[in-house]
């Protein structure tokens, strides 16, 4: 392959970060466990990630500042600051790129402090984790945030599908993204973890949207739905991108298998690399 991969969603790697978001998290330990990610979460600085990424061919990833809440305690989960996530982008800005998170408490501070992240420190989107405030994302608090994208010209990344985290399912039926897709048809939706277990859905909102996309984060490529691939290596191409959700899973090893997979050499590029340089405005 001779162009630069994107990975669409990969976590913040440094060690501060996978200790506390990871590691000594209560509510996310027993996934670390569950899908044996211990060996992956004891986090590199930047430039120690660099490498990693080269080793696996890997230009870009695209890092979102967590804003999870617990549906369990009410409380914020992940409650990453913006400064974090700024912090690896500075150290290597053309591999480093980050997303804003929203918090729909934060209201119009919230959406402010979205515009200052773009306008003033380079962030190239928003991300949404809407499971925990037990909203769907078609749920008004959203709309200012989406808004703002629409003005700003940066793609919101929303998770779609079941929450892998105890915190009901629900809210992430793609089906939810109808309406904000219709009401905001400028607004570069990009879906992640591939709306499953609802992936025909997922793909009917991709397929009838021309804002609405689809991140593989999440998913290794041996267990993404055969409707999925189908769409992506055919009329679904240029609408769907890679992503990890590193730690969850690692660059090596999703793109060792997908080259596993039986794609098109177009398909391959635009899922490694056309579609999200296009929706994220990337080289």
């Amino acid at each position: 392959m001779t162009y630069p991969i994107i990975d669409s969603w990969c976590n913040l790697f440094t060690p501060a970060s996978m200790k506390k978001n990871f590691i000594e998290n209560p509510e996310m330990a027993h996934i670390v466990k569950w899908w044996r990610m211990d060996d992956r979460t004891r986090g590199w600085s930047p430039q120690e990630f660099a490498k990693v990424l080269d080793a696996s061919g890997v230009s870009t990833v695209i890092t979102p500042v967590w804003q999870m809440r617990s549906w369990k305690f009410q409380a914020m989960l992940w409650d990453m600051r913006m400064e974090e996530v700024l912090e690896a982008m500075q150290a290597d800005p053309k591999r480093y790129k980050g997303l804003m998170g929203i918090n729909p408490f934060h209201k119009m501070e919230g959406v402010k402090a979205l515009e200052r992240a773009v306008r003033e420190h380079g962030f190239i989107g928003a991300h949404l984790h809407h499971y925990g405030f037990g909203l769907r994302p078609d749920d008004k608090a959203f709309f200012p945030f989406y808004a703002k994208c629409v003005e700003l010209d940066v793609p919101v990344m929303i998770q779609m599908g079941h929450s892998a985290e105890l915190m009901p399912s629900d809210v992430g039926r793609p089906i939810y993204l109808d309406d904000v897709a219709l009401y905001f048809p400028t607004l570069k939706i990009v879906a992640g973890h591939t709306g499953w277990p609802w992936c025909e859905e997922m793909i009917a909102m991709a397929w009838k949207h021309q804002n609405v996309y689809i991140s593989t984060s999440a998913h290794l490529p041996k267990y993404w739905d055969k409707s999925l691939v189908h769409f992506l290596n055919s009329r679904g191409m240029g609408k769907v991108m890679f992503g990890t959700d590193f730690p969850v899973l690692t660059q090596a090893q999703s793109l060792a298998e997908v080259e596993k997979l039986d794609l098109k050499p177009e398909a391959r590029k635009a899922l490694l690399h056309d579609t999200a340089a296009k929706v994220f405005g990337l080289a």
